[in-house]
């Protein structure tokens, strides 16, 4: 009987404080795309990546020439020349790589201009966010453009147009 008890009181406490709680739904995806600053940024890393990787292809294709060419002429070189036309293609491969692991690594050209650009964009929306949780008494936010499982969100507790209000931009 003790146990019931304790087990009731419990229950009662637990959906006290659950309904206390308060929570809300943002779509990111929507935010970002309302965003100016954000779009041009996206639009020019998408230039900038177009550009080096048709500089990595580039680099690319003379490896292929030259290796083409050296199955041309192969039964015609020397064994030093043999070595140093293979060495040339080794060269190219490795500079074509080298180049590519430069540009798009993990701690490439990109990943630094992307910080750089989308970063600060980021940590806006994210203060913006947080004020209005602040404000508002929300101890969570759910992003609904993110693979969370939310399978449905009243629109009522959808802040995203008042985070994009916050930050300056008209919905």
């Amino acid at each position: 009987m003790k146990k019931l008890i304790i087990f009731a009181i419990c229950a009662i406490c637990g959906l006290t404080s659950a309904s206390a709680q308060k929570f809300a739904l943002v779509d990111m995806d929507y935010i970002f795309k309302n965003i100016p600053a954000y779009e041009r940024a996206n639009e020019q890393l998408n230039q900038i990546s177009k550009k080096w990787q048709a500089e990595v292809e580039a680099i690319q294709i003379e490896a292929q020439t030259l290796y083409k060419n050296y199955q041309n002429e192969v039964v015609f070189l020397s064994q030093e020349q043999k070595k140093a036309k293979q060495d040339a293609i080794v060269a190219k491969e490795k500079e074509a790589a080298d180049l590519k692991k430069k540009y798009f690594g993990p701690e490439g050209e990109l990943f630094k201009k992307r910080t750089a650009l989308i970063t600060p964009i980021q940590e806006e929306v994210y203060n913006a966010v947080k004020d209005i949780a602040d404000l508002r008494g929300y101890q969570l936010i759910l992003d609904r453009a993110s693979d969370s499982g939310i399978i449905f969100g009243s629109p009522k507790v959808d802040i995203s147009n008042e985070v994009l209000s916050k930050l300056g931009y008209s919905n």
